[in-house]
Formats: structure tokens, sequence, C-alpha cells
């Protein structure tokens, strides 16, 4: 009998740590790119795919994703992804933003396709969840999803004393009761906080 594989667990936080090892590994270039945004921005996967070109801000770092409901709302990155992404791009100005390695193979919606490559739209479902788990299926507790790569950053976002407003900005949430998943301290959250907060400590050379 073969033994029954355990699905990730989606609602986990994973470490700064193990984030920035995620990060920095050797993946290739598009799936550092779509997971350094999906982190720093805590977009969910869905919608950071469904990005074209001309939806990003690249001078602000910023870029318009579609919410659930049809809502249009603004997303913003970090250093890490500012970096990486005009790589990406290779001076294109038009077509998605996250492309597959090879041509579209029809049926493709027009607008899933870049005319300037034939290459099609990179899929949630089909590809960037199940590159992104083999990728994190090393690690003992792995493998990971692009799910968690969101909720980490939210859960480290609040951990570090973000406000309500700015973590319903961050998360995409219009009711507050949404955000009690997030407010949940991480074990290394819980670390920080007794290091940072020890009176004997702060006493100490250095300190």
């Amino acid at each position: 009998m073969r033994a029954r594989s355990v699905a990730p667990d989606t609602s986990k936080a994973l470490s700064r740590d193990r984030v920035a090892e995620i990060l920095r590994s050797d993946a290739p270039l598009r799936e550092r790119v779509l997971w350094h945004m999906l982190y720093e921005s805590s977009a969910r996967a869905e919608k950071v795919l469904m990005l074209d070109v001309p939806d990003l801000d690249t001078a602000n770092r910023c870029a318009v994703v579609t919410r659930e409901g049809g809502a249009r709302e603004v997303i913003a990155w970090q250093t890490g992804t500012a970096r990486l992404l005009p790589r990406t791009l290779a001076g294109r100005k038009s077509g998605p933003l996250f492309l597959i390695d090879r041509n579209a193979r029809p049926p493709v919606a027009r607008n899933d396709v870049d005319r300037a490559t034939g290459r099609a739209r990179l899929s949630y479902r089909r590809r960037a969840a199940e590159l992104f788990e083999a990728h994190t299926e090393c690690f003992d507790d792995g493998p990971y999803t692009l799910r968690q790569l969101r909720h980490s950053r939210l859960t480290h976002a609040a951990e570090e004393g973000a406000s309500t407003p700015v973590l319903m900005k961050l998360s995409g949430h219009t009711s507050v009761r949404s955000l009690a998943k997030y407010a949940r301290v991480s074990d290394e959250g819980l670390r920080r906080y007794q290091a940072d907060s020890d009176p004997a400590a702060r006493r100490r050379p250095g300190h």
C-alpha cells in the first residue's frame, strides 16, 4: 500500500528565512519574478497571472488588477520584483506579462496570446501552481502553494505592526473580520517579539 500524500497546508505562513530562500533560488527568471511579485504585493496568484504588460506602472512599482466582484485596484511591489521585471519584459509593450515557454496551441483566447512571440499566457492551475509545488517539495514541510506566499506576506506585515487599513489594502478585503487569519502570530514572530521586548537583552552591550 502506498502512503497517502498529505495536502499542502495553504493556511500556514512561511518564515521570512524560508521565503527569502525561495526567492533567491536558482529557479527560472519567470518563476522568480512571479514569486517575488506575489509575496511583495500579497495579491492573489490568479489576478497577477491575468496582468498584461500595459497594466504595469514600472516607474511607480505598481499595477492595476481586477479583484473579486470586478473591482479594479492597485497592487504594489518592492525592490526584488523591480530588479527582475525589466528582464522579463525584454522590451515588450503588449501582451500577457507571464508567458509559457512555447507557442500557443488553439483554442486560446486572443487576449491570452502575445502577438509578437505567439506564446500564450501562463496559467495558474495547469502550470504556475505545479511549478511552485515542484520547486518547494524538497523542504521538510513542503511542498508549498502560491497562496502561502500571499498569506506569508500578510502575516509578516501584521507582525511588523501594519495598521488595519494597510492590511485591508494589501489583502484586498473589505471586511476587518477577514483579516483575523493573518493576525495569528507565527512561531517566528513570537520569537522576534520576545527577543525585541526582552529588557535584559536591551541592557546588553551593543543593544
